[in-house]
């Protein structure tokens, strides 16, 4: 009976670790998704503004659904994030390219995330039917009260 017991509390254990895994998993993969949304937009911006003349209206997201009208007048270049609150001028089409290349790391990160989380989420499945036999393996044991 302290075998059966102790089977069952180490595969709740393993469930709930499991679970909590499954959790982070997919708030990391949230995290990426938002990063992988965000750089193709600014990609896509940057491509609907490489052939804009000096001088071109434009509206700038400036969040919340608001917009300001602004004026390009610098149509050659950016200034691109390049990681640890660093930016940097480049050429429109440079930041294009390094757009493209994090959109692709991230995107090969995003798969990699899902395919752990569905391996995981199968092996929650199994543990669950496991812990579901050993219950009523456990019940079926135990002495009726009558």
């Amino acid at each position: 009976m302290a075998e059966a017991d102790e089977e069952l509390r180490k595969t709740l254990l393993e469930l709930r670790m499991m679970e909590g895994s499954a959790d982070l998993i997919q708030s990391r993969l949230n995290i990426v998704n938002a990063a992988l949304g965000e750089t193709v937009l600014a990609a896509n911006a940057l491509e609907g503004v490489k052939g804009c003349p000096k001088g071109t209206e434009v509206l700038v997201p400036v969040g919340a659904g608001s917009y300001l009208r602004m004026t390009l007048t610098d149509v050659g270049n950016a200034i691109t994030g390049v990681g640890a609150g660093v930016c940097i001028e480049k050429s429109i089409e440079s930041s294009i390219q390094d757009l493209k290349s994090r959109q692709e790391e991230l995107e090969k990160l995003s798969s990699s995330l899902q395919q752990q989380l569905i391996q995981l989420l199968n092996n929650i499945e199994s543990s669950k039917v496991r812990l579901s036999r050993l219950i009523e393996a456990q019940s079926r044991s135990q002495p009726q009260k009558a």
